[in-house]
Parts: structure tokens; sequence; C-alpha cells
């Protein structure tokens, strides 16, 4: 249902899709870890992917442009978090440099997509408050 073809405008954002995505490789990611991580590390990092999915979708419901920007500030920290938790599982020689490299490439794509529509927000905003539809997209006065 969320393939592009979502009901809520934000399911149809190509950010929000690459987002599942990297939840996806987290929640497989993780299903490797000891199962002493079951209630550290790998909990952590669920959360913490699973949180910037949640981050733009909240943030994108009727918000202003400063709002939703907020949001987006939200998700790359939520972003940030899951580089911390590679870096540990890295650390920790958890999973194979293969697949840390690939999970990596994906969450850097996802922080240019976050910051750009954040920066978009930002400019196109002006710090005026406009409301988008959450259907449509278009701005209303």
């Amino acid at each position: 249902m969320t393939e592009n073809g979502g009901r809520y405008k934000f399911q149809r954002l190509q950010v929000y899709q690459l987002g599942l995505d990297h939840v996806d490789m987290v929640y497989r990611l993780t299903a490797t870890f000891p199962r002493s991580e079951n209630l550290n590390l790998r909990s952590q990092f669920e959360r913490a992917s699973t949180s910037v999915v949640l981050n733009i979708a909240e943030g994108s419901t009727g918000q202003t442009d400063p709002e939703q920007a907020r949001f987006l500030g939200l998700a790359l920290r939520s972003l940030m978090e899951c580089v911390a938790c590679l870096d540990v599982v890295e650390r920790r020689c958890y999973v194979p440099l293969e697949e840390l490299s690939a999970i990596r490439g994906l969450g850097h794509q996802l922080f240019i997509k976050i910051q750009a529509m954040r920066h978009s927000l930002n400019k196109g905003g002006g710090g005026t408050f406009r409301r988008r539809s959450v259907v449509s997209g278009q701005v209303k006065p």
C-alpha cells in the first residue's frame, strides 16, 4: 500500500520510502546480533531507525513549514543515532564489513534527502506559516 501509492502525502515521499528501506535493512541486520544485545543495542538501533520514518510522517501532517522542518531535524537526530549504532556494531564485529557498507550508504542517501527537504522548507517558508494539505500537498493560506 505504501509503495508510491499511499493514502497520505508522506507515504508518497521518496524520503519516507527510503526511510522504510533503511528500517528494513536495520531489522535484518539486528536479527543477526547476539542475544545478549536484544535489550540493548538491538532495541536502541531498531527504535532509532523507526523514529526516522515516524518523524518524517508526523512532521508532514498539517504542519507549517517551520514545524515540518523541526520534525525533519528530529529525524536527522535519530539517523545520527543509527550511525553511532553502526559504529558500535563495527567495533564489536557483529556483522561483516560489506553489510555495514551497504547500510551506511543507504543511511547517507537518507541523510542527504532529509537535509535537502529540510533546507527547502526553511528556504521556501522564510519563517511564514503556511499549511500544506495532507491529501494534496498544496499550500494553503
